[in-house]
């Protein structure tokens, strides 16, 4: 394996965001094993494509929000590591699985906001404390935010609340895996045209001009301008990036 080839677990891989980060990371030469909770078909498609284009491939069902199911999907990523990848490390893991939450706050639940605890919270503690004896030295982490840690919008309270949570435990990891040469960084994204949300940024113009006409370059953003900012925190490239937050919005509310 080169310096610059790596093994990539990436959660929530199988669609949107997730799907441009494990194919950008598969341009880069890595190899990838994604999460899907779900979407079995998609995500063997996401597999295709990247043996397709020369590298291996692995996909594991994973639901993030059951964290007593955390054990038994690390024995299973140990097992495909082994057969498939001839390893028992990983090289980097980008903790990417999530859904969004849309009640505003006072209308909240306590489900709802508990619901959003265990997938955006639990979920890259837990998870990534799991894999850590599974992580080489020198790996790479990379957590998800949202723009909304930084900016309020209505109706993503809860959401936007766990992001800012997930910004602070990203320099907590950062700090207590330094001395094992792990960098652990964030990449926050804008308004993105997926079908996050039902898609709503994608498929409704008037939310779609709105966010557009609040952006510095003119547009909301696409699934394909993320992957490459998390494939570039992966790589060596980014040797000596750590403890960072990247917003990746087009200068949304400069």
């Amino acid at each position: 394996m080169s310096s610059q080839q790596k093994i990539v677990l990436i959660t929530g891989g199988s669609r949107g965001l997730g799907r441009d980060m494990a194919l950008q990371n598969a341009t880069k030469g890595h190899d990838v094993i994604i999460t899907y909770n779900s979407n079995k078909a998609e995500a063997g498609k996401v597999v295709a494509e990247i043996i397709a284009m020369g590298q291996r491939a692995a996909a594991l069902q994973l639901d993030v929000s059951k964290s007593n199911g955390f054990d038994n999907f690390v024995q299973r990523l140990l097992t495909t590591l082994k057969d498939s990848f001839a390893t028992d490390k990983l090289n980097a893991l980008v903790n990417n699985a999530g859904v969004g939450s849309y009640s505003n706050y006072a209308e909240a639940t306590e489900e709802e906001f508990n619901s959003m605890v265990d997938i955006h919270l639990k979920a890259p503690f837990f998870l990534t404390q799991k894999l850590l004896p599974f992580l080489n030295d020198g790996s790479s982490i990379v957590n998800i935010s949202s723009g909304l840690a930084r900016f309020a919008y209505s109706g993503y309270e809860a959401y936007g609340t766990m992001k800012g949570a997930v910004e602070t435990l990203t320099k907590y990891q950062a700090k207590y895996l330094g001395n094992r040469r792990i960098r652990v960084n964030v990449v926050a994204p804008g308004a993105i045209e997926t079908d996050f949300g039902g898609g709503a940024v994608r498929d409704n113009k008037e939310y779609n001009d709105q966010i557009a006409a609040l952006t510095s370059l003119g547009r909301v953003g696409l699934p394909d301008d993320i992957g490459g900012v998390v494939a570039f925190l992966v790589s060596d490239d980014s040797k000596w990036v750590n403890a960072q937050r990247i917003e990746v919005s087009g200068g949304i509310f400069i």
